[in-house]
């Protein structure tokens, strides 16, 4: 359930658009001043604000202005002026929407269902713009081809960079030094694959705590490596 602080100093106002949103299916707060409004929309998490403008002690803009230095929660302006001003300043401060008072109750439950709906939609779509390989503290971004150790970036050449992907998103998996020859390099062993072990040497000075007590890629005895989950 979608979770929505209402910051409005007029309670009637505010209750009423409280009872509609619950109708709607959400779950709502109300701050009915600018500093406790403030510091719930700072210190607690949710999924959109709806901020009335004329505010005592700190006013929506200004409201605003603070979450949009760390949070990306739609807002919702609300005011009964009508001036242009008010509503370019407001969207300038990285307000998603304003409306103007008198409103109907039910316009304002559409427009949150519509912003909701289209940061879920953002939301997902970033999460999908980079597709990220975590095992105990090393993450690997597919998308852009970096590796991360304990938060550290650490320079893959292009084979070493397959390798590794390749292993890890095959955990504990035992694979030969041709399977993976044949896998990397994309073609047959030819005699000589003693490049897979250097790779594999080569990966484990940039991701193991100690190479002689390796971690993630186990070597096992006579048959090939692993990467151990």
């Amino acid at each position: 359930m979608s979770k929505i602080l209402i910051v409005e100093d007029e309670v009637s106002i505010a209750e009423l658009e409280r009872d509609y949103l619950e109708l709607g299916g959400f779950e709502v707060e109300i701050k009915n001043n600018g500093k406790e409004g403030l510091e719930a929309a700072i210190n607690a998490d949710y999924d959109l604000l709806i901020l009335d403008l004329m505010l005592p002690e700190v006013d929506g803009f200004e409201i605003c202005r603070k979450v949009r230095e760390t949070k990306n929660t739609p807002i919702l302006l609300v005011s009964a002026k009508k001036d242009d001003i008010d509503k370019i300043r407001g969207l300038g401060l990285g307000a998603d929407d304003y409306i103007t008072k008198p409103f109907s109750p039910s316009e304002l439950v559409a427009r949150v269902k519509a912003h909701l709906a289209r940061y879920e939609r953002l939301i997902g779509s970033m999460a999908q713009e980079n597709e990220i390989i975590e095992i105990r503290g090393i993450k690997i971004d597919k998308t852009a081809r970096r590796v991360y150790v304990n938060g550290e970036e650490k320079a893959f050449t292009t084979k070493e960079f397959d390798l590794l992907t390749f292993l890890a998103q095959n955990p504990n998996h035992v694979f030969t030094k041709e399977e993976l020859f044949r896998e990397i390099w994309d073609m047959e062993s030819i005699g000589d694959i003693a490049t897979v072990t250097v790779h594999i040497k080569k990966i484990r000075e940039k991701i193991e705590f100690d190479t002689s007590k390796p971690q993630y890629i186990e070597t096992i005895w006579g048959v090939g490596y692993r990467f151990k989950v």
